[in-house]
């Protein structure tokens, strides 16, 4: 097999792939299953010139823009410096031809129909092409790129706010929906990639980018195997480096059970490694292990919008007592402890709240008292003040203000028509500015009415724009709280961060 451009050591310079000067789409057409989807998706977003290419409607026009019959046809003076190919396997390679002929330096190359379905003949061809003409290839079988600074798009809804959390996944239907669902949650996308079969260009090269991109904080994976064994070493390597650097890396690594196993070798053409290798990957580099879309982008967003807590002592507060014992029970399975408060802390709270239904250990049962905003107000408080605690959860049922609105709004002394809902995050966004410590919102669902997801969306949207995590799911949050104490602790352990130094907890 030719040698993999992509096992070269040397930095690769990736300012004409994520900001060109200009794009091209070879199998440019209406059709949305192929070269008309990018179109769709970029028309309208993408400032810069898009340049369309089939030979069978040249001098016609899709969307308002030009076709032209081939590459050649653009003047030299009019720089196209990176192109999506989406037309058949077979015709690739002579497109990839032109590309090189035009000196146009990155490719990706949207068709499927190479390794994953035994074609690795068609995979050599287009590598030496490449290493001819030193072109870099993106896929193939992938979407290719987002970066929404520079308005290039691959999925039709994904936001064109900047932010801070980069990608690398195999997929790229998952890297679609991973870019859409770490945004709910309130972190924003800096660049993703889609790397599909990775022929080329793969996981170490973009890691590398992302370790000297000031626009990327957060890297997530979707990784379902390593072409070889240099890009192996490279990748532990990168990896370890991203980590130290506090740029947590967050891994998906498909293929744990049989049936997935084979789902991956149909779906790149390569098998996925041993379990235990990975796990033991995981440690010896410091990033987060997750197990579906949904762990690894809540994880992303607990990075962005929290500090690291300095331990794994957190403060419970909830109403209820059933409540506020599963939280812990769950916490405790992942290694979350539940330190008892400070006697001073149990004093401060004996203030403002009665003996009587409520409790005053950690974890905290505030009982009827918990539907009062501003008694929720004074907790956080209180307990972000308790030594014996680096991190506060708390539980919160917003479908529910409805329903105690008109009780609760009589005995706090407000007066006219008050929504609870926005009474609530009222106080808990003044909590959040006073408080020093990371806060997490654990948002029970009880009902699926209309009115009960209204009143849970507006509430989590509020807390996530204060920088609250969110999370609808007693298992994500400890999966999520177990993981960022994990990249703690191996930064301590390579002395990259002091312990109990607030300082120190900023990515």
């Amino acid at each position: 097999m030719s040698k993999s451009l992509g096992i070269r050591s040397e930095r690769i310079d990736f300012t004409k792939l994520f900001y060109p000067r200009s794009i091209g789409i070879i199998g440019a057409s209406y059709n949305p299953t192929s070269g008309g989807y990018f179109i769709q998706v970029m028309k309208e977003r993408f400032k810069k010139p898009i340049y369309l290419f089939n030979p069978r409607l040249k001098g016609k026009k899709i969307f308002n823009l030009d076709v032209y019959g081939s590459l050649l046809d653009i003047p030299e003076d009019e720089p196209i410096d990176y192109v999506i190919i989406a037309i058949s396997a077979n015709n690739v390679p002579n497109a990839l031809k032109e590309v090189g002929k035009r000196n146009i330096p990155f490719v990706t190359i949207y068709s499927s129909g190479f390794s994953e379905v035994g074609r690795n003949d068609l995979e050599e061809e287009l590598l030496s092409i490449a290493e001819e003409y030193n072109i870099r290839i993106i896929g193939p079988n992938c979407f290719g790129v987002y970066c929404p600074e520079s308005g290039l798009y691959f999925g039709r809804e994904q936001s064109e706010i900047e932010g801070s959390f980069g990608g690398i996944f195999q997929s790229g239907g998952l890297a679609v929906n991973i870019s859409q669902l770490a945004v709910s949650n309130g972190c924003f996308i800096s660049k993703m990639v889609s790397v599909g079969n990775a022929i080329d260009l793969s996981f170490p090269d973009f890691l590398e980018y992302f370790l000297f991109d000031n626009s990327t904080d957060i890297i997530g994976l979707y990784l379902e195997s390593l072409k070889n064994q240099i890009d192996g070493h490279r990748f532990i390597e990168i990896v370890k480096k991203c980590n130290l650097n506090r740029k947590p890396v967050i891994l998906w690594r498909a293929g744990y059970g049989d049936a997935t196993k084979s789902a991956v070798i149909s779906h790149t053409g390569r098998l996925a490694g041993n379990n235990k290798i990975w796990e033991a990957v995981a440690k010896q580099t410091g990033c987060c292990l997750v197990k579906n879309s949904t762990e690894l982008s809540s994880l992303a967003a607990t990075f962005k919008l929290t500090d690291i807590p300095n331990s794994r002592n957190i403060g419970v507060v909830g109403i209820g007592g059933g409540s506020t014992i599963e939280v812990a029970d769950i916490l405790e399975k992942y290694n979350i402890n539940i330190p008892k408060f400070s006697e001073k802390t149990i004093e401060k709270l004996k203030r403002f709240l009665p003996e009587v239904n409520t409790n005053l250990k950690n974890p905290l049962d505030l009982g009827a008292r918990g539907t009062y905003p501003n008694i929720y107000y004074r907790t956080l408080n209180t307990i972000d003040r308790d030594p014996n605690i680096s991190a506060i959860v708390f539980i919160k049922v917003p479908e529910r203000f409805s329903q105690i609105e008109e009780s609760v709004i009589s005995n706090i002394g407000f007066e006219g028509d008050v929504d609870l809902n926005e009474t609530f995050i009222k106080y808990i966004t003044k909590a959040r500015k006073s408080c020093k410590k990371p806060i997490y919102c654990l948002m029970l669902k009880i009902s699926d009415s209309i009115e009960a997801y209204k009143n849970r969306y507006k509430f989590k949207k509020e807390l996530i724009s204060q920088s609250i995590p969110v999370y609808e799911d007693f298992d994500l949050m400890g999966k999520a709280l177990d993981q960022i104490n994990r990249y703690r602790e191996f930064l301590e352990a390579h002395g990259k961060i002091s312990e109990n130094n607030d300082k120190n907890n900023h990515l």
